[in-house]
């Protein structure tokens, strides 16, 4: 089942011309200073591939000047981190973030520079499905606000909001809720009521709305978040996109095609512009408009949608990813209602190879590969290989766990 896409607050731009000062009689210098100007610059308009290369010059600059363990080189490490989580590279933005935090740590400067670190990194690991790893960063984070900025500062409000998220994406929804509602609460009153801080809490809680079943709840808080983000920042930002797919996904889940189609293809030609055709999230909104067609039985519209997300996932995260295994049984069993076993067969063979690396060969999901495999092989009239797929399942399913 596919999920709600959260937003998260990302810190790191907010305090940056607020730490330029804090730094200023010990910076690594003015060529310094206005690089990494230059890189923020570039990097608020979405400009990232030069916002890279300035930022790494920066990052040089800052390192020769004043040596490896110098604030302003955890600053330079910080916005290259950033870039190369908007552009994708959890890998590299991992280590760079760790690096600052590390020099962050050492050099005992402002809690409130440690906790955006800490907040940051804990983004890093949400946007990676590493829940595990981002809570305890996050409720570092939060605690470090709360003790400095007192418990109704927005820094507090964005750490309440993204530690909401990762459980509401766990499902642990009564520890959600009351982080997001007060989350919601200091944005309002600290910002105004049209804020797009605010738009953000208001999105989030209509998430752990819809995934409880509360529609009518989350489609108002979906539609006033919209609102507010598209005069916020225009009709054609991201954060609308992630609003307008997450409306379009309620009206899909009550049976409201007709309302949900135009919301998610919108979404999808957002994401596309602004991220280009091979964006993860453009493999997110291709799926969900996928889903649409396939629920109404339009499997002509679904097949290449599906096929894509596929190509885009198989791409960005390697063959063997869980991604990459969603959409090999979703394409599979759009073949399998068509008829088609032909088609079907090999995605579900690689699905099942795929299960079995990833999950063991006695898990059961495996068994739930090893079935439809078999379901095959009856409708193609190769009953002895059905039986003995079906076999094997059945001793999975007898395993006590």
């Amino acid at each position: 089942m596919r999920k709600a896409i959260p937003i998260l607050v990302f810190l790191f731009v907010l305090l940056l011309c607020w730490l330029f000062s804090l730094f200023h009689a010990q910076s690594a210098g003015v060529e310094w200073d206005a690089l990494q100007k230059e890189a923020l610059e570039l990097y608020n308009s979405g400009k990232y591939d030069r916002a890279l290369l300035v930022a790494q010059k920066a990052l040089q600059v800052a390192e020769k000047k004043v040596g490896p363990n110098h604030p302003d080189v955890a600053l330079s490490l910080s916005i290259l981190g950033d870039i190369y989580k908007c552009q994708g590279d959890y890998d590299s933005a991992e280590a760079l973030y760790k690096r600052t935090l590390a020099i962050w740590e050492k050099a005992k400067g402002p809690d409130n520079t440690l906790a955006t670190g800490l907040n940051n990194l804990g983004d890093l690991y949400y946007t990676k499905g590493d829940y595990d790893s981002a809570e305890p960063l996050l409720k570092r984070a939060l605690a470090i606000y709360e003790k400095v900025l007192g418990p109704g500062h927005p820094y507090v409000a964005t750490c309440l909001n993204n530690l909401g998220s990762v459980y509401e994406n766990r499902s642990d929804y009564d520890s959600a809720e009351p982080l997001l509602k007060r989350a919601l609460a200091i944005f309002e009153k600290a910002k105004g009521p049209d804020h797009p801080d605010v738009a953000t809490g208001l999105h989030n809680l209509g998430n752990l709305y819809k995934e409880r079943g509360d529609y009518d709840s989350a489609e108002a808080l979906y539609k006033r978040a919209l609102t507010i983000y598209e005069k916020a920042k225009g009709p054609d930002h991201p954060d609308v996109a992630t609003c307008l797919n997450n409306l379009g996904l309620l009206y899909k889940i009550q049976g409201d095609y007709d309302s949900a189609e135009p919301l998610l293809k919108r979404a999808l030609a957002i994401w596309e512009k602004a991220k280009g055709p091979d964006d993860t999230f453009v493999a997110i909104c291709l799926g969900n408009l996928g889903d649409l067609y396939y629920t109404k039985g339009d499997y002509d519209s679904a097949e290449p949608l599906f096929k894509r997300e596929l190509a885009i996932y198989e791409k960005a995260k390697g063959p063997d990813n869980g991604d990459v295994v969603f959409c090999l049984k979703i394409l599979g069993t759009l073949y399998m209602e068509r008829g088609d076993f032909a088609s079907a067969e090999p995605l579900l063979k690689r699905e099942l190879a795929i299960e079995e690396k990833l999950l063991g060969p006695d898990s059961p999901y495996v068994a739930t590969c090893l079935e439809n495999l078999a379901s095959i092989y009856r409708a193609t009239k190769r009953i002895s290989e059905a039986n003995a797929l079906e076999k094997r399942a059945a001793r999975i399913r007898a395993i006590k766990r």
